[in-house]
């Protein structure tokens, strides 16, 4: 049954749910968020159940120094694979271990750094600012994370509006109607997605939550209409929804573009390249925020400064997103004060 959309609701909406998230969900697995199932954000597969070392991730091992938690996102996305290559980085050039979990991303890793179950963790930068200001959505309204500090940031995750080629869905406001998947709840995935949808006067729409990868099969089986993901492309649920079906990227440009970067500041213009997915010919517009490494400021200034050299001083080592990843552009768009360590690193 689909319902009305007002900027109230979808306060409540965000309220209601990043509680939940903040309350109770912070490195047990999660349900997938932003970059981080399906790709990312994100954020978002995190609600495969997959943790560390269950999934390709990572227990830790034998190293020596200290253990350090690092909380990622769903396991079909950005987040969690980029984390297991910052875990092989950090133990290879540093004596810390670092055990990364699946989560549901951004809103869930917030919750974890404030009470401390996270080191580290990637998060958006605009769900950042919300939590580190106490605004922007009802789950921080005058409920400010004070202890969370800045890293760095890495790379645009980009929002994509996925549905098949069969539901006739070509535009941003043939959404209207539709049963459209906007991300775990919660997740940094369904923040943008609810921002999105009303920033472009779409308001009559049956809301489901779930994660990237979950997201990818309602497709398949004619469940929902369109889902929205938020990572760096390309998105591993994407790309293998588009080897089994034919799909659709939805554009968000021209003024629809324009509506949402007012909206909201921290919406930038973003393009995915034609070829990205199967299928998919010509480049698609649409817009992005930014992933980032966040941590807590009860982090010794020794620790975050040791693990940040050890991922920026060899990027080399990387094979994720690493046109993006660079010391050079690590504070550009970063929306929240610099951990010590950080800026020592950086020399800020």
């Amino acid at each position: 049954m689909s319902h009305k959309r007002t900027r109230r609701r979808f306060l409540a909406l965000a309220g209601v749910t990043g509680v939940t998230a903040l309350a109770g969900c912070g490195g047990d697995g999660g349900d997938g968020g932003d970059g981080g199932d399906g790709g990312s954000d994100g954020e978002d597969g995190g609600s495969d159940g997959d943790m560390d070392g269950e999934d390709g991730g990572s227990d830790g091992g034998d190293g020596g120094g200290s253990r350090l938690s690092w909380h990622a996102g769903g396991t079909g996305g950005t987040y969690f694979p980029l984390s297991n290559e910052f875990k092989t980085v950090v133990e290879e050039h540093t004596d810390f271990t670092l055990n990364v979990q699946s989560t549901g991303a951004s809103v869930e890793n917030v919750g974890s750094l404030a009470r401390g179950d996270a080191d580290f963790a990637l998060i958006q930068n605009d769900i950042a600012f919300f939590a580190k200001n106490g605004t922007g959505i009802d789950t921080f309204q005058d409920n400010a994370i004070p202890n969370l500090m800045g890293v760095a940031t890495l790379y645009p995750e980009t929002i994509t509006v996925v549905t098949l080629q069969s539901t006739g869905i070509e535009t941003v406001d043939d959404l209207e109607g539709a049963t459209i998947n906007t991300g775990d709840l919660g997740s940094g995935t369904q923040v943008n997605a609810l921002q999105i949808l009303e920033a472009v006067g779409v308001q009559d729409f049956d809301e489901q939550n779930a994660s990237f990868s979950q997201a990818a099969d309602q497709l398949r089986n004619g469940d929902i209409d369109a889902a929205f993901v938020v990572g760096g492309w390309p998105v591993g649920a994407i790309e293998d929804l588009a080897t089994t079906n034919n799909i659709h990227i939805v554009p968000i440009e021209g003024e629809d573009r324009e509506a949402v970067k007012d909206a909201a500041s921290w919406f930038a213009d973003d393009t995915i390249p034609a070829g990205t997915y199967s299928g998919v010919d010509e480049a698609v517009e649409t817009v992005s925020v930014q992933a980032m490494i966040a941590t807590n400021e009860e982090q010794p200034e020794d620790t975050v400064e040791t693990v940040t050299a050890a991922i920026f001083d060899n990027v080399d080592e990387l094979t994720i997103k690493t046109d993006f990843i660079s010391a050079d552009t690590a504070q550009d768009g970063m929306s929240i004060e610099l951990h010590p360590g950080a800026a020592a690193y950086f020399d800020m």
